[in-house]
């Protein structure tokens, strides 16, 4: 008999049969050689708190967290990290020796890595920054480039009051913009974010005068499926250098599988494949 333990992770959603993130702990488990499991499990908001307090019992060292759970686990949750508490979401939860649940936010780490990744040269404080939606994934977006040193965030959303609630929050250097007027915004943007679900298979595209888009400018997108929305590609066609939103999926990973099975793994293009396979 053996006496290891294998350890167990999970994403936690409703619904969650859609996610990536399995395949993606997955294929690092496998790569690092590391006995465990990361499995998807569907629970309710009416089930959620059992469920966080009976997974630690079962084995679980963490879980990822995913809709509709982010906001509503910080309260259920007996640490929360500063991170986590500004943003007012975790999607990283770890399970501690004492029984205690730990709450994080690794979406704008994993935000700025994938941009950095891929556009190397890229830097927050180049200029302002255009920001479409204004949901859970925008706060972690706004955070991190605030963090940064971005000098001005322009944001927009369909219902404006939201987008008044980022300014309340995160200060001055968030700057309001009707949906309508979007083209008031993209005058001079450096870095340019859709973090609405327009564009995701299934939604209708995201409509913005793209010929306002400055060619020096980055353009990301956080849909991932399809990799190549059409937003992405009008910015490609005037010039701008794109990012596809599935890196941010693989950064914000990195760091929670380190936690969980103590391995800081590697986000490469054979993660890239894994995930996409």
């Amino acid at each position: 008999m053996t006496t290891e333990t294998i350890r167990l992770a999970a994403v936690i959603g409703s619904p969650i049969a859609h996610s990536r993130s399995p395949a993606l702990h997955r294929h690092w488990l496998e790569t690092y050689g590391i006995k465990g499991f990361y499995v998807p499990l569907e629970v309710s908001q009416a089930d959620l708190r059992d469920a966080l307090r009976t997974l630690p019992r079962m084995g679980f060292v963490g879980a990822n967290v995913t809709i509709p759970h982010k906001e509503t686990v910080l309260q259920l949750a007996d640490v929360v990290t500063d991170r986590a508490a500004l943003i007012g979401a975790a999607n990283a939860l770890i399970f501690r020796p004492d029984g205690k649940i730990h709450a994080d936010n690794t979406d704008g780490y994993g935000f700025i890595a994938n941009l950095r990744q891929h556009v190397p040269d890229w830097q927050p404080q180049a200029g302002p920054v255009a920001l479409f939606g204004a949901g859970g994934a925008a706060r972690a977006v706004i955070s991190s480039l605030l963090e940064g040193g971005a000098p001005e965030i322009r944001i927009a959303n369909r219902t404006r009051a939201r987008a008044e609630a980022m300014r309340a929050e995160f200060g001055a250097k968030v700057v309001v913009h009707d949906w309508v007027q979007a083209a008031d915004m993209l005058n001079g943007a450096a870095t340019i974010v859709n973090s609405t679900a327009l564009g995701m298979t299934g939604k209708p595209d995201l409509r913005l005068p793209y010929d306002a888009f400055s060619p020096n400018a980055v353009v990301t997108d956080l849909v991932y499926s399809p990799l190549r929305t059409a937003f992405l590609e009008e910015a490609a066609a005037r010039g701008c250098r794109t990012v596809d939103g599935l890196g941010m999926l693989l950064h914000q990973g990195a760091p929670c599988f380190e936690r969980w099975f103590g391995v800081r793994p590697e986000v490469d293009e054979a993660t890239r494949a894994a995930v996409l396979k």
